[in-house]
């Protein structure tokens, strides 16, 4: 039943960024919270993914397949039954169950965001989207690495089913599918367009969407592109199908990933592109390394004339032979996440640190059970 309200001892409910809608062709950790809705209710599992204080203009229009819930205020959460999961933010409503934290996101570099991370992630049980991010928070918490779970990304089986034009000779196509922001590297990819082993090559043609345009920074970032004569700016892609048509449509995918102050816990575009039959050119940062599925190749981070080599060595290899495609659709499936992520529900999580504390001073605090033993008056002695 989509966009519905669904009650049920077993309900799993993915919990959004509170006061944001969830939107639709915009990122991985929107593709993997949606993927993750879909594949459980495929199953006959029940799940949802809940918003706060947005009633229904909350990104359930762009997901008509997805079972939505919109809930007043964040305290509401701890009314929810089943097993609720925040996305990216910690917060520190109760809740009836112990609840889990998917931590999209590197941990922030600013004083000012550290505590709320800090605090929100003492009582939740973790789940990282690669070793990489694993390690990192870990680090970041100073918590053990083994207690933090990890449930890798994926792309939607269209991805691996999706035709792919005839070869076309002569041309080769670039495809920039990231959020036009710093992070992603789109200002390093512009640097790469007036390298001359790049800018003066006829038959490369670079593509990016409109992904990430709604933001302020995403605006300034679109202008700066369409004013560029070396790249064609198209429409964002709002369902997995659509994507996976645009990817199969080019030949190489690039992800430039900022790795100064950002590091890409994952790269779920990576996997979708090689799914695709796209070969990748990546940051070698972060979490891009895990995403190899045959069709990877790694540039130093941050790098134009790295990145401009990448490419030319991606075309110089030609399109990615069917048979590494094929295997790479068999790696990181919507099915193999979600078994590991039902695995790590029914998995007891490790005790975290904060709740052991707050069980000792609770115990210090409460009164001896110990039997009172009668006071010995002086000069006496008891038979």
């Amino acid at each position: 039943m989509p966009n519905d309200e669904r009650r049920c001892g077993t309900l799993i409910s993915f919990v959004w960024s509170p006061g944001n809608p969830l939107p639709a062709g915009t990122g991985g950790s929107e593709n993997y919270t949606v993927g993750q809705v879909r594949e459980l209710t495929r199953r006959g599992i029940p799940a949802q993914v809940v918003t706060v204080g947005l009633g229904a203009r909350d990104g359930r229009d762009g997901f008509a397949d997805v079972p939505f819930r919109s809930l007043s205020r964040l305290a509401d959460v701890g009314d929810l039954d089943g097993t609720v999961v925040f996305v990216n933010e910690p917060h520190t409503v109760p809740t009836r169950r112990p609840a889990f934290l998917i931590l999209h996101n590197p941990p922030p570099i600013r004083a000012r965001h550290r505590a709320f991370a800090t605090e929100g992630t003492r009582t939740r049980a973790l789940i990282a989207t690669s070793r990489y991010a694993a390690a990192l928070w870990s680090q970041y918490l100073d918590v053990d690495v083994a207690t933090i779970n990890v449930v890798h990304p994926f792309a939607e089986p269209c991805f691996a089913a999706q035709s792919r034009p005839a070869i076309r000779v002569g041309t080769t196509r670039v495809l920039f599918a990231g959020r036009l922001s710093p992070e992603k590297g789109v200002y390093t990819l512009l640097e790469t367009l007036h390298i001359d082993i790049i800018e003066q090559d006829r038959r490369i043609a670079f593509t990016a969407t409109t992904a990430g345009a709604d933001k302020p920074q995403g605006k300034i970032i679109e202008g700066l592109l369409r004013g560029h004569p070396g790249i064609t700016v198209v429409p964002s892609r709002t369902t997995p199908a659509a994507m996976a048509a645009l990817m199969a449509d080019h030949d190489i995918v690039v992800m430039p990933s900022n790795s100064q102050y950002w590091h890409e816990t994952f790269g779920i575009v990576s996997i979708e592109a090689q799914h695709s039959g796209c070969r990748v050119i990546a940051s070698h940062d972060g979490g891009l390394p895990e995403t190899d599925c045959g069709g990877l190749a790694l540039v130093a981070p941050d790098d134009a004339e790295a990145l401009a080599w990448g490419i030319r060595q991606a075309v110089d290899l030609g399109p990615l032979p069917v048979t590494v495609r094929q295997r790479a659709g068999t790696r990181f499936t919507v099915a193999q996440s979600v078994d590991t992520l039902l695995a790590v529900f029914a998995t007891p999580q490790p005790t975290p640190p904060a709740v052991v504390v707050r069980q000792l001073e609770e115990l210090i605090a409460a009164p001896s059970t110990a039997p009172a033993r009668p006071a010995r008056m002086p000069g006496k002695t008891t038979a």
